[in-house]
């Protein structure tokens, strides 16, 4: 048996801040260290998930948030460390949204996951699909990145198939799918196919393709 409570989430909330874009020199903006930290991450996982990481530069990061390039060094020694702390900051966001859906118990397992795709059809709608999935963002560059983000990346994956694996296990209990279904197997084909239907999604501007892709999993796996 699967105990839920074992495989929840203790993370914190994410502080949010709301960059403002402002000409010339960034002026000084008081904050704890902590908050100054915090607002780099924040601002920062806003961007990736734009544009990536190759596309972004540091400039561009500390002027949405006024601050100056020496506080940036104090916290990140290179682009690269800056990169690793965006990914980690956004990998613990997306597990906390996971969790909320996944282990809602409101819910039959297999509507949870029809819950998450609806959750993600407003969220992109909300940016006119200006943002799509950090991790697939990066994904899709990793050739040009450092070597140390292919491992990182790849770990956060196995976290959410994890998470979804537990989900789909108990749909088996419940008997929404069948006792020889291979969860792990069904939750890593999941994510093969989602990161294509979010960035397929953002090429035509619409959810159709995260429903075409919701519509056949759920099809698949339940015949």
């Amino acid at each position: 048996m699967i105990d839920i409570r074992d495989n929840q989430s203790k993370l914190t909330r994410m502080t949010t801040i709301k960059p403002v874009v402002r000409r010339g020199r960034p002026p000084k903006v008081a904050r704890e260290h902590a908050d100054t930290r915090d607002a780099l991450l924040h601002c920062g996982m806003e961007i990736l998930t734009e544009q990536g990481l190759a596309a972004t530069s540091i400039d561009t990061v500390l002027k949405l948030i006024q601050v100056p390039k020496g506080s940036f060094y104090h916290y990140f020694d290179s682009k690269e460390a800056f990169g690793h702390a965006v990914l980690g900051h956004y990998a613990q966001y997306f597990a906390r949204k996971l969790d909320r859906c996944f282990l809602d118990s409101r819910f039959t397992p297999l509507q949870r996951v029809s819950n998450f795709v609806e959750d993600a059809k407003a969220g992109m709608t909300k940016y006119q699909f200006r943002r799509g999935c950090l991790v697939g963002n990066l994904g899709q560059e990793v050739l040009v990145l450092p070597e140390s983000f292919r491992q990182q990346l790849d770990a956060v994956l196995h976290n959410w198939q994890n998470r979804l694996a537990i989900c789909l296990g108990e749909a088996v209990q419940a008997g929404e799918l069948s006792s020889d279904c291979d969860c792990d197997a069904l939750a890593e084909y999941f994510w093969i196919g989602w990161e294509g239907a979010v960035l397929r999604a953002r090429l035509v501007q619409g959810v159709s393709p995260l429903d075409v892709f919701i519509n056949g999993f759920l099809a698949g796996i339940t015949r």
